[in-house]
């Protein structure tokens, strides 16, 4: 039976820190009186151990929990799925919509989309 790589990594990663951390309170007096900084010393001597001695399990966890992300993820449609499919016509398009003669523009003049400006409303230069 192979053991999931999250476990492995774990438990190696705990035993990083608990080993050091023993051999420290049993072998050393002044670090049980000071449980802190045998703590401590533990801590880095654990990192430690694991960046150099731990690589191969931690990139087999990684792994791991990535193909159990993506296989997860891959059953919902992605964003780009979602504006692909979006029809065409959708782009581009005026909010307001084209005027009776099928123009979106409102003319040169400014009058408006049908052409019949108020004469009272412009501003006279």
């Amino acid at each position: 039976m192979k053991l999931p790589p999250l476990l492995v990594y774990s438990v190696l990663r705990l035993l990083a820190f608990l080993v050091p951390l023993g051999i420290l309170w049993f072998f050393f007096p002044i670090f049980r009186e000071f449980w802190w900084l045998a703590a401590l010393f533990a801590a880095l001597i654990g990192i430690s151990i694991s960046l150099l001695f731990l690589r191969s399990p931690l990139s087999d966890a990684s792994r791991a929990i990535y193909a159990r992300r993506s296989s997860k993820v891959g059953s919902a449609p992605s964003d780009e799925d979602i504006e692909d499919a979006e029809p065409s016509g959708a782009e581009g398009s005026d909010p307001n919509g084209p005027d009776a003669n099928g123009s979106n523009d409102s003319g040169a003049n400014g009058s408006g989309a049908n052409g019949s400006g108020d004469a009272g409303s412009r501003h006279a230069a």
